[in-house]
């Protein structure tokens, strides 16, 4: 890989998908997958649920999610009543348990692989946004990735959704110097739609696919920025909160799963 592509003059990077998190790689690496994978985690956090993120397209999924005590999430449209999928509606409406397996064929393959070589990490979405950039603080070496989604050959398909939770990440950190160009340019993007994010993300291309297909109510949580104050951090193979979260309702009591 050419070497300028890393950024590395710059404390501050920003690039897409999972090539772009392996060559910008920091301290902390911030994964940014609005429709849906870490808006949904936002949610997992905010009910105390531990999140194991897996590849997309890999066979096994419910012998991992069986092994570790989890529910093991499926298809949006494969979705019965009460069971868990990547739509973030899901969780709120499921009955209350304490940990996820959650496939996703773009943030969640970035975060597993992020995961798994041990870097430290977290997943932002619109919602905790400002929480991570706290999180993060000042004086760290940053990379945020946008996920992005994918064109039916598999290539990568650059998601505005996303540029602009990145870009809303980079804004609120505390230490506005030695962004990189890229970095710059998320940050202009977030403000540049920051008033109007709920139709923003109704009229993008990946909202309207969604409300095409029936989940209208994702494309609207995505939307409650500042909605959350967790900050999902990946422990061992797992993502959890830095923060307490609000927990299940009133009533409700995961059911241990060992």
């Amino acid at each position: 890989m050419n070497p300028e592509h890393r950024q590395g003059d710059y404390r501050v990077r920003f690039d897409w998908g999972p090539v772009g998190a392996a060559a910008v790689r920091a301290e902390v690496t911030v994964v940014v997958d609005v429709l849906s994978f870490t808006t949904t985690l936002s949610v997992a956090a905010d009910l105390g649920i531990e999140v194991f993120p897996y590849r997309w397209g890999h066979d096994g999924v419910g012998e991992y999610a069986a092994a570790r005590g989890a529910v093991a999430a499926v298809g949006r449209r494969a979705a019965a009543p009460g069971q868990v999928s990547l739509s973030p509606g899901t969780l709120r409406r499921a009955e209350p348990f304490e940990r996820l397996v959650l496939p996703s064929p773009n943030g969640s393959t970035i975060a597993h692989e992020l995961a798994a070589a041990g870097s430290l990490c977290a997943g932002a979405s619109l919602r905790n946004a400002a929480a991570v950039a706290g999180w993060i603080g000042a004086g760290r070496s940053v990379a945020v990735v946008a996920a992005g989604e994918r064109w039916a050959d598999g290539s990568l398909r650059p998601a505005v959704e996303d540029l602009w939770g990145a870009g809303a990440v980079l804004a609120n950190l505390p230490d506005q110097e030695g962004f990189s160009p890229e970095a710059r340019m998320a940050v202009r993007a977030w403000l540049g739609v920051e008033r109007e994010i709920g139709g923003a993300l109704r009229g993008c291309a990946s909202g309207r696919e969604l409300i095409a297909i029936g989940f209208a109510g994702d494309v609207e949580i995505a939307g409650e920025v500042g909605g959350s104050a967790a900050v999902p951090v990946p422990a061992g193979e797992r993502f959890v909160s830095t923060a307490p979260g609000r927990g299940w309702p009133p009533g409700s009591a995961p059911t241990p799963r060992g």
